[in-house]
């Protein structure tokens, strides 16, 4: 029985208060595995206080909402999940927790919490809170495991990125048993809005693509206004460049409203998280984001991207 795990659960079970965060800006996983959790643990511990907080992302609200709270954790446990450092974790009162958990499977560059369990091997940190369950022996209930369900397949491409494991694939079967509908799920998660289709198509338009494989695209605050997009919608399009089969790695600047760039970047083989920790960054081997603020930096990332694939 995986050790860690055990000491996750006997805290669990020490805190009649349990307020799970995650990190900014969520995505499928950061909302599956939070409010997923959540869901296990209330139906485990029915007479626990149980609550998900943070920012309710318009984009993502078929999937979960948050709760309301007071933002009183002096005598409760915080689960952080999906956020691998401490800027990034979307609450202004987790540090006044009694005991706080790190739950991620990003590299574990920032090492914070009382108590933390990373596994940079797996696809998703909502494949580690089925696994979490599943060696516990915590019942999933079918509103769990359509979170957890829905954040798997958000951070593994639907099944076609390199972190998928057979270990990814036993564990999203085990919630495929459950009842709930993934068909309704997936089509939700595959749909957009044709504001975004409009977006896909100025990306491939715009690419700019090296000799070696390098692609980069830049999303302008103008751009964004002129097609009535939010940044949080730019989101769906971080893949795209990867269908072209010549592109080996690529960024995707986008610009903030105080002017600098969040940098999305993706590869297919060559790692690129290093470049992302040079500039105000760091994430997955292949799957990692940065910030540039000034045009200058933009340049650096572009042609480190370029001279990484020599």
């Amino acid at each position: 029985m995986n050790n860690s795990f055990s000491k996750i659960l006997d805290k669990i079970r020490d805190y009649d208060k349990i307020v799970i965060l995650r990190h900014q800006n969520p995505d499928p996983d950061a909302l599956g595995s939070q409010c997923g959790l959540r869901e296990i643990l209330r139906y485990n511990f029915p007479d626990k206080t149980v609550l998900a907080t943070g920012y309710n992302e318009p984009s993502l609200q078929y999937l979960a909402t948050m709760d309301e709270f007071d933002e009183n954790v002096a005598e409760a446990l915080i689960i952080v999940c999906d956020t691998a450092n401490r800027p990034r974790i979307d609450s202004r009162f987790w540090r006044e927790a009694d005991f706080l958990i790190k739950i991620d499977h990003h590299p574990n560059d920032d090492v914070y919490g009382d108590l933390y369990y990373v596994d940079d091997k797996a696809s998703s940190v909502s494949e580690i809170i089925t696994e979490f369950a599943v060696t516990m022996n915590l019942e999933i209930p079918s509103s769990a495991a359509r979170l957890l369900y829905g954040g798997i397949v958000g951070d593994t491409g639907r099944f076609l990125y390199p972190s998928t494991s057979p270990k990814t694939l036993a564990l999203a079967a085990k919630l495929a048993e459950k009842d709930f509908d993934r068909s309704e799920l997936g089509q939700t998660m595959n749909s957009f809005d044709m504001k975004v289709a409009r977006l896909q198509g100025y990306i491939y338009e715009n690419l700019v693509i090296s000799a070696n494989g390098a692609a980069c695209v830049t999303i302008t605050q103008d751009l964004l206004r002129e097609m009535n997009l939010k940044d949080s919608e730019t989101s769906s399009i971080v893949s795209l460049p990867g269908n072209i089969r010549n592109i080996k790695l690529w960024a995707i600047f986008v610009e903030q409203p105080d002017g600098h760039y969040r940098v999305r970047m993706r590869s297919k083989s060559t790692p690129i998280n290093e470049i992302a920790k040079r500039h105000d960054g760091g994430g997955h081997v292949l799957a990692s984001g940065a910030n540039a603020y000034s045009f200058e930096e933009l340049e650096e990332i572009w042609q480190e991207l370029q001279d990484v694939l020599r």
